[in-house]
C-alpha cells in the first residue's frame, strides 16, 4: 500500500499591507519518488523588522523543498535536512550583512515536516509551529525560540539568517493512517488556543477548508499579522519501511568492478573511460530509453572508508544543486539503486589539457572565451556557497563546439554545509599542485580566491603554454618552499602578451590573497581591457621621472594598447 496524504494551505496577509510569511509543499505522484523521498511541507514567517522578511521566507521555503528531492537516496531525511537548512541559513546571513548599515537583513522562523514511510521527521527554527493531531489529541512538537524582554515583549532568540551558525530543531515520530499535522505561523496560534485549532481541522470537510477556516477564525479573533497555515491528513501508509534508509546499516553496496556488456540496474556498460585509485567512469546505457550515460562508481579501495563514502555521496548532491550549461549535468535516478554509483550527462569532447596540446598559443579571442566559460561556470557553483578546490584542465571538457564544462565534484566544499574544512592532501594533488591555491594545500580556505587563482594559473597556461611559477610549483611542500618561487612573465613566454594582460595574470595567481583579486568579474575585465593601474612604471616606457613627459608617454601608449587590444581580440577561428 503507497502512502497517502492531503495537504491544504493558505497564507495571506491578513490586516497587514504585506505578507511576510510563505508556504509551500510537495507531494511527488505514487512511485520510486514518494516512496523513497515522501512527501514535504515548508512554513516560514519572515521577520518583518529585518525589511527583508518577505524575501528570506520564500527562498527558504522553496530551497528546502527544491534541494531536499536531489539529495541522495543513500542520505537519512536528517542528515539532508540539516545540511540544507546550514545552507539555506548561510545565504540569508550573507545576504543580510550586505544590509548591516541600512539595518536590512534577510531573517525568517522556519517550520518543515517531512512523511516518509511510517514516519514523521520535523525541522524548525523560531516562533512559527508544528502540531500533530493523534487519536483526538493535539500536541505542538515544535518548540518557540523566543526570550521576554521588558513588559513581556518577546523577541526572537533564534531565525534562520541570524547567525553564521544555526541550531535546528530536530525530531521524529511514528505515524498512523488518521492522523493530522497543522503547521501555523504566529498569525493563527498567538489568538486561537490549540482546542479551537484542532476542533477547526476536525470539523471540516476537507484538509483545504481546514486551513482556509483557521485563516478565517483567526481573522475573526483580530489576527494583526499576516496568516499561515498547512494542513496535512494521513489517509494510508506504506505496510513495510524496508526501503527507508535511516540508519548507517542500511548503506547501499558498492557496486563489482564492471565490464562492457555488464549491466547494472537496468544499465549497459558499453565502456570504461577512466578509473583511478579513487573512482571509475563508464558510458552505459539505459535499457529502458537507450539514453547514454556516465556512469561514476567508488573504487572498492575505500570499503571501509566511511568519510570516503560520505564524500561520494555529497558529489552527488552538489552536482544536482547546480543548474549550469557549464557544469556537468546530474541524472535523477528513476529506478530504485541496488549499488553506490550515480549517473551524469555524457559530454562530448576532450578535456582542456588535451586540447591545449592540440591547440599551442591559440588565438586570444578563443582563449578569452574559454577563460570567460569556465568562470561563468565557477559563478554557477559560487552562488551556491560551493568551492570546487580542484580546478584544472583535466577537470575541464571542451566540446567540439568550443563549449566548456566543469567536471569532478570530488574535492568541492560547500560553506554552511562541511562541518571541518579538511585541506587537500598533498598525495592526492600531486597533479593538482599546479592549479590549487596554495593556501588549500598549507590548511587554509581561501574560498573563491581558492578558485580564482586556478583559472589565472589556466588563463596563464592557455596563453604561454607554461606555469606562472614552473614546474617547480609541484616541488614545494611549505610555506618556505613556495617562497622561493618568483613569478616568470607571461609576456617573456608570449611577446604578443601586452603588459597590463601580464600584470592581471600575476596578481591573479599571487599567492598572498590579500594582493590577490577578491572576485571573478574583477579579473575578468581586467583580462579584457587595460587596466590604467598596470600601465604605470612600465619599463617599455623607460624611467623619465617628468610627470609631463609620463603622461605624453602613457597616451600615446594608450593608443599603441587599445590597437593592439582591437586586433588581439577581434580575431576569428581556432
Amino acid at each position: 500500500m503507497p502512502l497517502e496524504l492531503n495537504i491544504g494551505a493558505v497564507t495571506s496577509a491578513g490586516i497587514k499591507p504585506v505578507n511576510e510569511d510563505a508556504v509551500a509543499h510537495q507531494l511527488p505522484e505514487p512511485g520510486y519518488a514518494l516512496e523513497s523521498r515522501g512527501a514535504i511541507c515548508a512554513l516560514a514567517d519572515g521577520v518583518s523588522s529585518a525589511e527583508a522578511g518577505k524575501e528570506a521566507s520564500r527562498y527558504a521555503t522553496r530551497h528546502f523543498i527544491e534541494d531536499y528531492y536531489k539529495t541522495p537516496e543513500t542520505w537519512s531525511v536528517e542528515h539532508g535536512g540539516r545540511k540544507i537548512l546550514a545552507s539555506v541559513n548561510l545565504s540569508l546571513y550573507k545576504r543580510s550583512h550586505e544590509y548591516v548599515q541600512e539595518e536590512k537583513g534577510f531573517l525568517c522562523t522556519f517550520s518543515g515536516l517531512v512523511v516518509k514511510s511510517r514516519t514523521a521527521h520535523f525541522f524548525h527554527v523560531g516562533d512559527s509551529r508544528i502540531y500533530h493531531l493523534h487519536d483526538n489529541k493535539l500536541h505542538q512538537l515544535s518548540h518557540d525560540h523566543f526570550v521576554v524582554i521588558g513588559k513581556g515583549r518577546r523577541i526572537l532568540s533564534r531565525a534562520l539568517g541570524m547567525d553564521s551558525n544555526i541550531a535546528i530543531d530536530y525530531g521524529k515520530l511514528p505515524i498512523s493512517a488518521g492522523d493530522y499535522f497543522v503547521l501555523t505561523s504566529d498569525g493563527v496560534h498567538d489568538f486561537l488556543s490549540s482546542q479551537q485549532i484542532m476542533d477547526t481541522v476536525m470539523l471540516a470537510d476537507n484538509v483545504q477548508l481546514a486551513a482556509e477556516n483557521l485563516q478565517k477564525t483567526a481573522l475573526e479573533l483580530n489576527s494583526d499579522d499576516n496568516i499561515s497555515a498547512i494542513v496535512i491528513q494521513l489517509k494510508s501508509l506504506p505496510t513495510a519501511t524496508l526501503d527507508d534508509f535511516n540508519s548507517e546499516l542500511n548503506r547501499l553496496p558498492f557496486p563489482p568492478e564492471l565490464e562492457p556488456g555488464m549491466v547494472l540496474d537496468a544499465y549497459e556498460v558499453t565502456q570504461e573511460l577512466f578509473a583511478s585509485a579513487r573512482s571509475q567512469l563508464y558510458e552505459v546505457k539505459d535499457r529502458d530509453t537507450g539514453q547514454i550515460l556516465v556512469m561514476k562508481t567508488p573504487s572498492r579501495n575505500f570499503l571501509d572508508d566511511i568519510s570516503y563514502i560520505d564524500r561520494f555521496i555529497q558529489e552527488e548532491w552538489i552536482g544536482k544543486r547546480i543548474d549550469s550549461p557549464f557544469v556537468v549535468k546530474i541524472v535523477q535516478q528513476k529506478r530504485p539503486r541496488t549499488s553506490l554509483y550515480y549517473l551524469m550527462e555524457m559530454i562530448e569532447g576532450e578535456t582542456l589539457d588535451k586540447w591545449m596540446q592540440r591547440n599551442p598559443f591559440p588565438k586570444p579571442k578563443v582563449a578569452i572565451e574559454l577563460v570567460k566559460q569556465i568562470a561563468q561556470g565557477l559563478n554557477a557553483l559560487h552562488r551556491h556557497d560551493t568551492i570546487h578546490q580542484d580546478l584544472k584542465p583535466a577537470n575541464i571538457i571542451v566540446t567540439p563546439a568550443g563549449r566548456i564544462k566543469l567536471v569532478d565534484f570530488g574535492s568541492v566544499y560547500v560553506a554552511g554545509v562541511a562541518e571541518v574544512f579538511r585541506p587537500l592532501e598533498h598525495e592526492g594533488a600531486l597533479g593538482t599542485a599546479s592549479y590549487s591555491d596554495p593556501q588549500y594545500l598549507m590548511g587554509h580556505n581561501t574560498g573563491v580566491q581558492g578558485d580564482l587563482y586556478a583559472l589565472a594559473t589556466i588563463t596563464y597556461e592557455l596563453f604561454t603554454g607554461e606555469l606562472p611559477y614552473g614546474e617547480e610549483i609541484n616541488e614545494c611542500q611549505s610555506a618556505f618552499d613556495y617562497d622561493r618561487l618568483r613569478y616568470r612573465s607571461a609576456s617573456e613566454l608570449n611577446p604578443v602578451i601586452p603588459i597590463w594582460f601580464d600584470r592581471a595574470l600575476e596578481k591573479g595567481v599571487n599567492f598572498d590573497p590579500e594582493h590577490r583579486y577578491q572576485t571573478l568579474s574583477a579579473l575578468l575585465e581586467d583580462l579584457q581591457k587595460p587596466n590604467p593601474a598596470f600601465l604605470r612604471n612600465d619599463p617599455r616606457l623607460g624611467d623619465d621621472r617628468s610627470p609631463v613627459m609620463f603622461w605624453q608617454l602613457i597616451s600615446g601608449f594608450w593608443i599603441v594598447i587599445l590597437l593592439l587590444v582591437l586586433m588581439l581580440f577581434s580575431c576569428q577561428g581556432i
